[in-house]
């Protein structure tokens, strides 16, 4: 009888275990805890953590709580669809949150298309990745829509763009499309003559002969295509040489705290961003427990990505998604309810997001509004604002 008895409860207990008969809503996570873009990565989850206590503290999704399942991809694609797998099919996942760059991105939004499950990603701008898949989505806008912005915004307040130079990184695939495509076409379009480009390795530490070369051409701006850390080295070298050009970049720079690290050397450097914490009340509150929550971690954060707040909203996307579909969590509906998910998103329109309304485009890019800053002395300032499709 005791042996029954035993019998039935580790059978009670791996049912209750089992993959479809969890009691929570589970979602994927794909962070990159290293690659170029690590520093852009690392607190994600911070704010996917906000996202999901607040709608657990609401009453959760058909009154089970939502639960995030993460799997370091290391910022290596291979390594990202085999995550994408582990999620989607051993912890039968209705929902992914990332990977974050685009190398990643070109190989998982493939699988997740053969498997049939969403992923979306927070960060990725390479253009059209996410164009010819259904279950592939990006909470990100194309470079080079993100890039016109700041061209525009320079031109109206007539800063000197008559000349530039371009110093790019030819090891990452946004770097490269940034530096070969992005920058130099959106540049010309403005009127910009684009004098030289030079080129270097992401984990490149000298960077003196590629600014020496960028000093002879004295060009009014320097567009870069990096990530946030060699274009730190960069600026530091640029006025060590005594170069004065402005620096201007897409997205791929916008670590919050390149400011404070550039300092003096970025006085001047103009980038694009889809979050600013001046724009709602909801903004602030967010950037606010974003900070607290970070320093708990050991963290010193003076501010709130873009990318941050693109991964809270990945979250919020999901829960609408999941309310208005009415899913329910069951691992014997897990296909229709992952299909379900996606048909909502691409039809929702003008999301109350936390970046500003928010909808997808065909392209699967998501459309949002774009604040241009400006960097002096340590700080961000607010000089253009562009709502969604302008």
């Amino acid at each position: 009888m005791k042996a029954k008895l035993l019998g039935l409860i580790a059978a009670l207990l791996f049912l209750a275990d089992a993959p479809g008969q969890a009691q929570d809503i589970l979602l994927g996570y794909l962070p990159s805890g290293a690659g170029p873009f690590a520093t852009l990565s690392r607190t994600n989850d911070i704010a996917a953590q906000i996202a999901v206590d607040e709608i657990n503290g609401a009453g959760g999704i058909a009154g089970k709580q939502i639960r995030i399942i993460a799997f370091d991809t290391a910022g290596k694609p291979d390594q990202a669809v085999v995550g994408l797998r582990k999620l989607a099919e051993d912890d039968q996942v209705l929902a992914v949150i990332g990977p974050l760059s685009s190398a990643e991105c070109r190989v998982v939004f493939p699988a997740g298309e053969r498997i049939g499950v969403v992923t979306m990603s927070m960060a990725s701008s390479a253009p059209k990745l996410a164009e010819p898949f259904t279950y592939g989505l990006r909470n990100t806008s194309d470079e080079g829509y993100m890039f016109q912005k700041v061209m525009r915004t320079l031109q109206e307040k007539k800063y000197p763009i008559a000349t530039g130079s371009i110093a790019y990184a030819t090891d990452d695939v946004i770097s490269k499309t940034m530096g070969e495509v992005v920058l130099p076409n959106t540049m010309k379009q403005f009127g910009t003559e684009v004098k030289s480009s030079v080129t270097f390795q992401t984990q490149a530490f000298d960077l003196s002969t590629q600014v020496s070369q960028l000093k002879s051409q004295g060009a009014d701006v320097i567009g870069v295509g990096s990530g946030p850390e060699p274009a730190v080295r960069l600026a530091q070298e640029l006025r060590r040489q005594g170069v004065a050009s402005r620096l201007i970049a897409g997205s791929t720079i916008g670590d919050p705290e390149l400011a404070r690290r550039m300092g003096s050397a970025g006085n001047g450097t103009v980038i694009p961003s889809t979050f600013y914490s001046g724009a709602s009340e909801k903004a602030k509150k967010f950037e606010e427990e974003f900070i607290k929550r970070a320093k708990a971690a050991g963290i010193e954060r003076s501010a709130a990505s873009q990318f941050d707040a693109a991964s809270y909203d990945i979250v919020q996307f999901y829960a609408h998604a999941m309310r208005q579909a009415k899913v329910t969590g069951d691992g014997a509906k897990l296909a229709a309810e992952r299909a379900a998910i996606r048909d909502t998103l691409r039809a929702m329109k003008d999301y109350p997001a936390l970046e500003g309304p928010i909808s997808f485009g065909k392209n699967g890019d998501a459309l949002k509004p774009v604040y241009v800053i400006e960097m002096q002395e340590g700080h961000w300032n607010l000089i253009g604002t562009y709502p969604a499709g302008s």
